[in-house]
């Protein structure tokens, strides 16, 4: 029962109080790592995809048996 009165004074913030609330976006490792392994899958793509590209133009495919 305690814990469900505290949930309720919780829940009532006046606007003063809401107004004191910080928030807000920070740059982590894992953020950083995320992108970067995002942007590495991005160039890994192209790279496989212009290298086809050019085996194709060039007729340097491998037989396919």
């Amino acid at each position: 029962m305690d814990s469900l009165d505290q949930r309720n004074v919780m829940n009532k913030l006046n606007r003063e109080e809401l107004s004191e609330i910080d928030g807000g976006f920070s740059i982590t490792g894992s953020l950083i790592s995320a992108f970067t392994s995002a942007l590495k899958t991005v160039y890994d793509f192209g790279k496989s995809l212009g290298s086809a590209f050019r085996r194709i133009k060039e007729d340097k495919l491998c037989e396919v048996r």
